[in-house]
């Protein structure tokens, strides 16, 4: 059965875009690019889950069919779907899930069989481990500070959840963090 693997890259100091919404400045492709790390993430990945606004960060839907790493199913949580759909092939496809967030993640595990479900984007984060529908949270940490900018986490809901250190990996010049995610409902 697919496990739920919440996560993003994040400044030092917790922000997830900079002060006009950028992300430039967390990436790193040297390390995302054919190393290691990254292969091992698109091996373990069955089907992701984004919220509307990562999912709208691509200028133009069609770009991820063959550009995006993880070329399987895409659920994307949206109260309205776009009117032109993006292109789909043989591995990547688009579901617009209207019904809520958990809605995305049964229908997501269900797509990615026994390998993971990644939740990307700021909000379906927060959703995902508000509700305990995360199994782990991983936090890749850029070596950056942000000062001002979309906060991670910083929801007064979070209070409360238990966390248990899985492991922590140097990717390139970025520090992984990876946590099982405790105290289910």
């Amino acid at each position: 059965m697919a496990t739920v693997h919440a996560g993003m890259s994040m400044s030092l100091d917790g922000f997830v875009a900079d002060r006009h919404g950028g992300t430039a400045r967390l990436s790193d492709p040297a390390a995302s690019n054919g190393s290691e790390w990254m292969t091992d993430l698109i091996r373990e990945t069955g089907a992701v889950v984004l919220g509307r606004r990562t999912f709208a960060m691509a200028e133009d839907p069609d770009w991820y069919v063959g550009n995006y790493e993880f070329q399987v199913p895409i659920f994307v949580v949206t109260h309205t779907p776009p009117a032109t759909l993006p292109a789909p092939d043989e591995n990547l496809t688009f579901t617009f899930v209207t019904d809520g967030f958990a809605s995305a993640v049964e229908q997501a595990k269900a797509a990615a069989g026994d390998r993971a479900v990644k939740v990307i984007g700021a909000s379906v984060v927060r959703q995902a481990v508000r509700a305990r529908l995360a199994d782990e949270l991983h936090v890749l940490i850029a070596p950056v500070l942000l000062g001002a900018g979309l906060p991670l986490f910083g929801d007064p809901d979070l209070d409360g959840v238990a966390l248990r250190r899985l492991g922590v990996r140097e990717v390139g010049p970025h520090t992984e963090l990876r946590f099982a995610v405790l105290n289910p409902l």
